[in-house]
């Protein structure tokens, strides 16, 4: 009788189910390596001392997004990139999974609020995606997400929720921390990085697992500090709250990136309108870097001295997409 061969074992780093990790940042960084130039670290000084600013409004998409897209497109199965991707986005996850797809050859769809920035819009589109719009207000995204699997299939790449698309945006801290020591430091004691559904911050708590973790998030959109002071997560209270911040604008975490921020004891901060404006101005005035308002939010928090400083913090600048008139007036000040 022929002995038939078992049936082969399914990679755990393929498994959508599983929790993401540092083992799995450390395999998303070396992909990201091998694809794109490392974002400067621009030491800045904020009442005597250093903080170190993570220019990741410098990549080709203008935001740290094309590193979770990128990790998790390049995971796909040969079918399930046949198949194409959806994702939901408010313009820079948007922009990273259309970069990624459109260098992998893979059809995607992304669901975008129809008040988003035009810019995002409009780059989103130009790398070839298809865009859904939806109403940020009175539907949900992930709803018209599921709608669109439902009727094309796919592989969901969702903005936050998704273990590669952790691990993929944790890369720019083992990154900072390389760029760090090989100035001479130990390392990072402290994280400032700004929060929407918490993927950045879950990534960065992963990487960089002895320095203490703090998510920014706007006024009226801290869903996350919220849920980090309840322990339990808890949703955006008025979905029409008024916020620059639209890269922020997320109406709750998911469970996937609260066990880790959770886990680590991460804590909230929140910034105003006015603070993130002064952020914004800072990095143009001192970085010469053009940030967005939604990834400001970290460095208005340093400033505004609602964080205080450790001995080495990286703090995120998380994404330049702005629009120009929009950007003018804010440095202008109006």
């Amino acid at each position: 009788m022929t002995q038939q061969s078992p049936e082969p074992l399914t990679d755990p780093a393929l498994d959508p189910a599983r929790a993401p990790s540092l083992a799995g940042v450390e395999r998303a960084a070396a992909k990201v390596a091998a694809l794109l130039p490392p974002t400067p670290l621009l030491p800045l000084d904020i009442d005597g001392v250093t903080v170190w600013c993570k220019a990741e409004c410098l990549q080709p998409v203008g935001a740290f997004k094309i590193r979770g897209a990128w990790h998790r497109l390049s995971d796909l199965t040969a079918e399930q990139a046949a198949a194409g991707v959806v994702g939901v986005s408010s313009g820079n996850h948007a922009q990273g999974v259309a970069w990624a797809a459109k260098r992998l050859g893979i059809r995607a769809t992304i669901v975008m609020p129809g008040n988003a920035p035009a810019m995002k819009l409009a780059a989103t589109r130009a790398l070839g995606a298809e865009v859904v719009l939806y109403d940020r207000v009175t539907e949900s995204r992930d709803a018209v997400a599921a709608k669109l699997l439902a009727e094309r299939g796919g592989t969901l790449v969702h903005a936050y929720g998704d273990p590669w698309i952790i691990e993929g945006q944790g890369t720019a801290g083992l990154e900072a921390e390389g760029q760090l020591r090989a100035r001479g430091f130990a390392g990072f004691d402290k994280v400032v990085a700004c929060c929407g559904g918490g993927g950045l911050t879950a990534g960065l708590a992963l990487a960089l697992p002895d320095a203490e973790i703090v998510a920014v998030e706007p006024e009226g959109w801290d869903d996350v500090t919220r849920s980090l002071a309840a322990g339990e997560i808890m949703s955006v209270e008025d979905m029409a709250h008024p916020t620059e911040c639209d890269a922020l604008q997320t109406p709750e975490t998911w469970p996937i990136n609260f066990a880790v921020l959770q886990a680590r004891g991460v804590r909230g901060a929140v910034v105003t309108r006015e603070e993130v404006r002064h952020a914004m101005r800072v990095a143009f005035e001192k970085l010469h870097l053009v940030v967005e308002p939604g990834g400001a939010a970290a460095l208005a928090a340093l400033l505004a001295g609602k964080v205080a400083p450790g001995a080495a913090t990286l703090v995120t600048l998380s994404g330049g997409n702005v629009d120009p008139q929009k950007y003018a007036e804010i440095l202008a000040g109006y």
